[in-house]
């Protein structure tokens, strides 16, 4: 696995209309492409109907029966994921409901893979949102790296056209990113292979 790219999912979790979220998925593919070591698949939850109301059997228990059939790509790239970074907003102290149900309607798509985050708010850069996710993904039994990205006040950060203004604030911190993902996700990668994942009864 170490001579081959590693496949990093980014998922843009906010819906809203006019969010940022796009300007900041964009800028962290650009800096997972010029790592090198990554084949990057960028996904974009807008693109996908994510119903709140969960069915009564678990995704996890009837995955094919549960989930809509229009999820069915979504679930597809998650799954072939090796590696995952989550950029989210902060709305009012958390994440968004689209990422939650995102996560919610998935379980074993999760498992056993390294999850990192770009964040971005008026204040904190979406660490209040960052904390939380780093428990709802323990609990699904993946991997959250210690690195992120943070983008306080983003919209002062970032020109009309989307670039970043001073690309030296926040690039160390994509570097450490990538490099931690890379890690764990070749690792793991390998582990998955090698010894299937599964929870005991």
């Amino acid at each position: 696995m170490a001579s081959e790219p590693l496949n990093l999912a980014v998922i843009i979790g906010s819906v809203r209309e006019g969010r940022f979220g796009p300007v900041a998925a964009r800028w962290f593919v650009e800096q997972a492409e010029q790592h090198g070591r990554f084949a990057v698949d960028l996904i974009d939850l807008a693109e996908t109907p994510l119903p709140l109301e969960l069915p009564p059997v678990p995704p996890a228990l009837e995955p094919d029966m549960a989930r809509p059939a229009e999820m069915a790509d979504l679930t597809r790239r998650i799954g072939a994921a090796d590696a995952i970074v989550v950029v989210t907003p902060e709305y009012n102290r958390s994440f968004p409901a689209s990422l939650k149900a995102a996560i919610d309607w998935h379980y074993t798509e999760w498992q056993a893979k390294p999850i990192g985050f770009v964040g971005y708010s008026g204040g904190s850069g979406g660490l209040l949102a960052i904390e939380q996710l780093r428990q709802v993904f323990g609990e699904l039994q993946a991997h959250t790296v210690r690195d992120y990205v943070a983008f306080p006040r983003y919209y002062q950060l970032f020109t009309p056209d989307g670039r970043l203004k001073d690309p030296e604030v926040p690039s160390g911190d994509a570097k450490a990113l990538l490099d931690q993902l890379l890690w764990w996700g070749s690792v793991l990668h390998d582990a998955r292979r090698d010894r299937p994942y599964t929870l005991a009864d």
